[in-house]
């Protein structure tokens, strides 16, 4: 099985993913987002595959979230911050050929193995 994860290493969610994909036989392709930034047509189309809401998709927690006033932004003013901050962007998104999640929960990537 290919499968693609948009990994950051600092992460422990996004390590245990990366190990979860290993333990099931699949060595994937790993992209570190943070030094190879999503493009508008990439995120949107992860987030859109995953089921999910630019909202969804985006951290809360980091603080840039709120310096930049994301809260009372659109979508569209949301999913260009998230291209120029890839941190703000939820991670880590695990794509398969069975589909694309968020792996938040870890568990959500049983979904598509």
């Amino acid at each position: 099985m290919d499968a693609t994860i948009y990994h950051n290493p600092r992460c422990s969610t996004s390590r245990k993913a990366l190990q979860k994909l290993r333990d099931a036989g699949i060595e994937p392709t790993v992209v570190k987002y943070l030094d190879e930034p999503y493009t508008t047509e990439q995120l949107t189309g992860l987030i859109a595959d995953a089921g999910l809401t630019v909202r969804q998709a985006a951290r809360r927690r980091e603080s840039l979230y709120s310096e930049l006033g994301l809260e009372g932004k659109s979508d569209e003013e949301m999913l260009a911050e998230m291209v120029t901050h890839p941190i703000l962007v939820e991670r880590p998104f695990v794509v398969t050929d069975k589909g694309t999640r968020l792996a938040r929960p870890l568990e959500a990537l049983d979904e598509i193995l």
